[in-house]
């Protein structure tokens, strides 16, 4: 009886994971000469012994040092190395976004090419894709300095959990399993990439985090700074109003403006009852200054608020962009 619940167990695994045929690996690349040998040697190793069909993507972000040759050379002998060159240095979100382009996988994998990220984690992040739609890693023991990476980034991720409703420890983690759905529907700008997992819930897709192993930099110089935390901040608004307002800013500039309007309207009825009913002087009074202003910023608001409502109507229907996702159609008869 035994034997035969752990038989259908095995093959209830196996029917899950019919579906994944291919391995898409998606790997950015700035100024990396010193790591590629290393990099590509050790993906080679984990993809080969996974026993699935894969190709690695190297996306050259405009690297200015022997990056782009030795990647040449590397897609002239590795007949499943495919490599993007791109014009100038657009950041890692192109980058990233390039790759997802190309990428044939059935799950796609990215990961920094710094060799800080281990591929040996690979497996334990295709473990969990056939039961969530998006594996993201997490470094607990993160083997950077703490006041300039670290602590910044344990502020970041406890802001970006709680404002945006998708918790996780450690968004900053480049190396995340997608299934292709995912990413194949996502448009990213700025610093978006660092923000998938909370955008992709907008698609209603299912999230998870596993620990994967963290190794301090050896080679190279790192390309991250507290410079880039400001662009965090700025970018965490952005999804923040796409997650809730994208297809009804309405919502969010009304309220703001009738607030505003109607405070500016009391405080302005309060001025001229005064005057009239006490005779007193307002004209010089600061209050009625910030009642004026408080009606025309909620005139503004508002006015901004049908603007925008007309540009998202614009944008969907001129490129028939659904505002929905479907997920799967059962019962659906041939015509």
């Amino acid at each position: 009886m035994q034997h035969s619940v752990s038989k259908q167990k095995e093959e209830g695994i196996t029917e899950r994971s019919a579906w994944l045929r291919m391995l898409s690996v998606v790997v950015p690349l700035y100024n990396e000469e010193e790591n590629i040998g290393e990099l590509h040697r050790r993906l080679t190793d984990v993809l080969s012994s996974i026993g699935l069909n894969y190709e690695l993507i190297y996306v050259d972000d405009g690297s200015t040092d022997g990056t782009p040759e030795l990647l040449g050379e590397l897609s002239r002998t590795d007949d499943r190395t495919v490599v993007l060159i791109l014009r100038r240095n657009f950041g890692q979100t192109a980058a990233f976004a390039a790759g997802f382009d190309i990428a044939r996988g059935d799950v796609i994998i990215t990961m920094d090419g710094d060799l800080q990220n281990d591929p040996a984690d690979i497996p334990k992040l295709l473990s969990r894709i056939n039961d969530f739609d998006l594996v993201s890693g997490w470094r607990k023991e993160r083997k950077d300095p703490y006041f300039s990476r670290r602590l910044p980034s344990m502020a970041a991720n406890w802001l970006i959990s709680r404002v945006t409703g998708v918790r996780l420890h450690d968004y900053g983690c480049s190396l995340k399993a997608y299934r292709r759905e995912v990413v194949k529907s996502l448009r990213l700008y700025g610093e978006m990439h660092r923000f998938i997992p909370a955008v992709a819930s907008w698609y209603g897709v299912s999230v998870t985090e596993v620990e994967t192993t963290h190794h301090p930099r050896l080679r190279g110089k790192s390309k991250y700074g507290l410079s880039r935390t400001i662009k965090v901040m700025l970018d965490l608004i952005t999804v923040k109003f796409l997650q809730s307002f994208s297809t009804k800013p309405i919502q969010f500039f009304g309220p703001l403006g009738l607030g505003c309007g109607f405070i500016g309207f009391s405080l302005s009825l309060y001025l001229s009852l005064r005057k009239i009913l006490f005779g007193e002087s307002i004209g010089g009074r600061p209050l009625l200054l910030l009642s004026i202003l408080l009606i025309i910023v909620g005139i503004q608001l508002i006015g901004m608020g049908l603007i925008s409502e007309m540009l998202v109507r614009v944008y969907h229907e001129s490129q028939k962009k659904p505002i929905y996702v479907i997920k799967e159609i059962l019962g659906q008869k041939e015509k």
